[in-house]
């Protein structure tokens, strides 16, 4: 079963699903919706986040935020677990950065913390996400202290 709608989108069923083909005008339509729906001028999409790019206080790349972590209940932002070091995501450290030590630079299309690429490597880190215990206190502690960054 076929059918056309608008000239320009087609519709078939498939192994019992609809399959919708758009036309060039309606893919870049629909993917700039979506960028729309992830993104204002105050507030962006988590998956936007991940990925992008964190630099130092001498304005050198230091990393790029793999993931951000949430407050459950209070439902802010922890964490951007940066990844740092290694090549092509093989052999990265991960570094758990607060929040807070994060902003975000539009020159610079990322986020800048006061810290660099020297200082990171001596900062508190993981060598992957199942080594780090997010439930121990004293290890969330060490990163607020090595960040200079109250706890909330």
């Amino acid at each position: 079963m076929t059918m056309a709608r608008n000239n320009v989108t087609e519709a078939s069923v498939r192994n019992g699903a609809i399959v919708v083909r758009l036309s060039p005008e309606d893919n870049i339509r629909e993917v700039n919706m979506a960028m729309e729906d992830r993104e204002t001028f105050s507030l962006i999409g988590s998956d936007k986040v991940e990925g992008t790019n964190v630099y130092g206080a001498d304005g050198e790349k230091v990393g790029y935020i793999e993931r951000v972590m949430i407050d459950k209940v209070g439902g802010k932002v922890s964490y951007a677990v940066l990844s740092f070091g290694g090549l092509l995501g093989i052999g990265d450290d991960h570094y758990p950065l607060p929040w807070q030590a994060l902003k975000y630079d539009t020159n610079l299309g990322g986020y800048v913390t006061g810290i660099t690429q020297d200082q990171l490597r001596g900062a508190p880190k993981c060598a992957d996400e199942s080594s780090w215990n997010w439930s121990d206190p004293a290890t969330t502690r060490s990163v607020n202290a090595y960040y200079g960054v109250p706890v909330a």
